[in-house]
Formats: structure tokens, sequence, C-alpha cells
């Protein structure tokens, strides 16, 4: 069961903002454009390189694929979108239209800190009308393998995350920990330059597939055998934080705030998204005209 925590007001941007890289998967050049949009509207992706512009909401319904990344939608959708969400969900962003004109936003340096610059410079305005945040009576844990992930009852409004990192003892990662209780300042300071992060041995696999043609080891974290190849980390357990982020970003699929305790053990984006897919089910069960807005009634 889901109860009520808190509410505050619906936020978009004051402004747009536009954004222009190249994509880690396609080594495409990249503009995306951030439009500020009404109250209740949602985030939305709007593929400007397709004909008739499709778009797709930012919402755990339309999730299409988990693997190594987050996509949204089929052929005409996004993928990678878990770092823009997150960037958006750090300045409490609720409705925004994001146009794109490639499958998947820029890849930066393989953090969120560029985005989340680009929309503190936009700014944000309040909107008329609620965003509630909601939490758990008791624990909800999703798992695969020796991987969990677990949503702890709220004992206040506010979003704590908690992410155990062990890919065992042979990884040239470490095991590590990091908790972050959210709030905007410190995500910005501690979260969004954590980078994405691969082995070595998964470059060539990659690469095989026609994949980062355009990447480097310095646009994001290759882990050898002897560690770091051809970066510094920003953070000794800067994985781990890179982690978090990933959380944020899926969580935001979910429609509404969540308050509580997340902690996650060897967890990744197919386990995000199996959480969040279960708290819509369960705001749809309780009251769904107060949790979730009613398009995606049929598919929570």
């Amino acid at each position: 069961m889901l109860r009520r925590i808190s509410q505050r007001c619906q936020r978009t941007l004051a402004r747009p903002a536009i954004i222009r890289g190249t994509g880690f998967l396609t080594g495409r050049d990249i503009s995306v454009r951030f439009l500020p949009s009404p109250a209740g509207s949602g985030i939305e992706f709007v593929r400007t390189d397709l004909p008739g512009r499709p778009s797709v909401p930012a919402h755990v319904s339309r999730v299409t694929g988990t693997a190594r990344r987050t996509t949204l939608g089929g052929e005409q959708g996004v993928s990678l979108v878990e770092h823009v969400l997150a960037a958006l969900a750090a300045h409490l962003v609720d409705n925004c239209v994001i146009e794109i004109d490639a499958p998947e936003p820029p890849g930066l340096d393989g953090s969120c800190q560029g985005f989340v610059e680009l929309l503190a410079e936009a700014g944000t305005r309040t909107l008329p009308a609620p965003r509630y945040s909601y939490g758990v009576e008791k624990l909800v844990t999703v798992s695969a393998g020796n991987a969990s992930l677990t949503l702890h009852p709220a004992d206040s409004a506010e979003l704590t995350i908690t992410y155990m990192l062990d890919y065992g003892s042979s990884s040239p990662i470490p095991r590590q920990i990091h908790t972050h209780q959210f709030s905007t300042g410190e995500f910005i300071r501690r979260i969004a330059p954590c980078r994405t992060f691969l082995l070595s041995g998964e470059v060539d696999a990659f690469r095989s597939q026609g994949l980062g043609s355009k990447t480097s080891f310095k646009d994001l974290l290759v882990f050898g055998p002897s560690g770091v190849v051809g970066n510094r980390l920003r953070f000794g357990d800067e994985p781990a934080r890179h982690k978090v982020l990933d959380i944020l970003g899926d969580m935001a699929l979910v429609g509404f705030d969540i308050a509580g305790h997340v902690v996650a053990c060897r967890s990744g984006h197919p386990l995000n998204v199996a959480l969040g897919r279960q708290l819509v089910s369960m705001a749809a069960a309780e009251r769904p005209s107060s949790f979730i807005d009613r398009r995606f009634l049929r598919s929570a």
C-alpha cells in the first residue's frame, strides 16, 4: 500500500534550452532542445529527425529495453534516457518537452553534469498544480539472482538512495557503497559529475556491434586490470555514485515523487524499472485518480 507523504507545486522550465554533443551509441552529432510545458503534461521525448515527429512519454509503462541503459518506445523511441531524466529530477522539473534529432541524447562526458548545468541556466518556474510524494507502508523488494532493490517505508518526505556495488573479488572495480540523501544542491555537487563505467573487455564487444565509434576513454570510465584506463576518478566511489544517478533517473519514470529509503545491491536498470512498474501498479490499485495520470492506467 502507498500513502501520501507530502506535496509540492509542479515545475517546468522557465525558458527553452539547447545542448549539442556526440552520441555514445551512434556516434552522431546530436541536438537536444528542452521546452517548457504545462502542468500535468509530464516529460515527453519528440524525435524531430523522423517523419511526423513521433513522441514517447517518459513513463515506466513505455520502457522497452533495460540492457545497460533505459530505452523508451520502439524503433522510433529514445535510448539512454536515464541521465537526462536524472538531471530533470534534480531540478524538480515534472513537465518538459524534449526535442531530439537522434535515437539517443549526446553522451557528453558520461555523467549528467552537462544537462544539470544547462537546466540550471534555463531556470524553473512553478505551476498551479500539485505534485504528490508517496511512500510505501511496508518493504517492497524486487530481485534477480544476487541483485536486489528495496524501497523502505518513509520516515519523512525525503528520498535516500544507498547503492552497494560488488562485482566480486576478481573485478578491477573494488567493492563500494554510497548513500545519498537527495537534495538539488547535494545531487549537483556529489552525484551529477559521476560517469558511466564499463570494463575494458566490454569495449571491443560494443564496437563489434557498431556502437561507440567516436567514444574514447576520456568520455567515460573504462576499468582495466590495473584500474581506470586513460582517465581519473572524480570520487573514490564514483561507480557506486553513478548507480545512484541511474536509480534517480529511472525512478522519475513513475510519474510521482517517491519518499523513503531505496537500498540497492548489485542492481541495474532492469530492477530499477521493475520497482517502478510495481509502484505504479500499486498506485493504480489504490486510488488511481490521485496517484497517476489516467493515460497510463491500462498499461500499469
